[in-house]
């Protein structure tokens, strides 16, 4: 499938919406977000806007949302990175010793699915991430549920590895997100 792989733009935040809204009515979204449809759908244009902002190529820097695109334009999937200094609190768990990154919001829809797009969207995400200077990014990590197989099994194949740390979910004694990383190469 032929698609690019870019940053998003500050005025696409209808694009984004329409996109996090497909992903949130995917059937295993309830695994992969920690958010619903029915909240999501009923918040105004407002939110959108300041939240594609913070994520576009012109945003503050410390998030980066990538999309892959279509040669029609049409958004295929989405991955957006975060910006985590040493010692901040984090939702999921305290960031560590060290300066990384981390990985959220990773969504390819149905059609785009074995396509690749997956692979460029964590190409790029895991690049970017090498690439800042100011924190320089030792590791990028990510959280996914711990009955989420499919995507288990897709960061795995990206060269992502478990690292034994688990968090509740908020609100369950049995739900859990499990933490994956990939550190950056020796020099």
């Amino acid at each position: 499938m032929d698609l690019s792989i870019r940053v998003i733009r500050s005025d696409e935040w209808e694009k984004a919406r329409e996109l996090r809204l497909a992903a949130l009515r995917d059937p295993v979204a309830h695994l992969a977000f920690l958010d619903t449809y029915e909240a999501a759908v009923v918040r105004p244009d407002s939110f959108w806007q300041e939240r594609t902002e913070g994520g576009s190529e012109d945003g503050p820097g410390t998030v980066r949302q990538f999309v892959a695109e279509a040669p029609d334009g049409r958004w295929l999937g989405t991955a957006s990175v975060l910006v985590e200094r040493a010692g901040a609190e984090s939702f999921f768990a305290d960031v560590p010793e060290g300066e990384q990154t981390h990985v959220v919001g990773v969504f390819v829809r149905e059609e785009a699915r074995g396509s690749g797009a997956i692979d460029a969207l964590f190409e790029a995400a895991v690049e970017w991430s090498w690439s800042l200077a100011e924190p320089r990014v030792e590791r990028v990590r990510l959280f996914v549920h711990a009955e989420n197989a499919r995507a288990q099994a897709v960061y795995r194949r990206l060269g992502f590895a478990p690292t034994g740390v688990r968090v509740a979910l908020h609100g369950s004694e049995d739900a859990h997100e499990v933490e994956y990383e990939v550190l950056r190469p020796a020099a």
